[in-house]
């Protein structure tokens, strides 16, 4: 999994989210943020799914705006390994 920090502009000011890239089984990936849920968006290759995710943050954040509601801050997930072992 790979984490980005993407930024979007409206007219408030400017916004940074934490987006995680994760491969597809099939091809690409599939880009999920943190912070602001239901937000879920691809591409076919990193730099595709970058360009979605920032049409999908804009997409979100002026939505957001419309209806009056604040834009909640970034979440920076903590990711780290966790080994388990069976005995057999």
């Amino acid at each position: 999994m790979l984490s980005y920090i993407i930024s979007a502009m409206d007219a408030n000011g400017t916004y940074s989210f934490t987006m995680l890239f994760e491969p597809a089984e099939e091809g690409g990936y599939v880009v999920t943020c943190p912070a602001l849920p239901g937000l879920v968006t691809e591409g076919d290759t990193f730099e595709e799914a970058r360009s979605m995710a920032q049409d999908a943050l804009r997409g979100y954040i002026e939505s957001l705006l419309d209806d009056g509601l604040s834009v909640p801050a970034d979440k920076t997930p903590i990711t780290e390994s966790v080994e388990i072992a069976f005995a057999s």
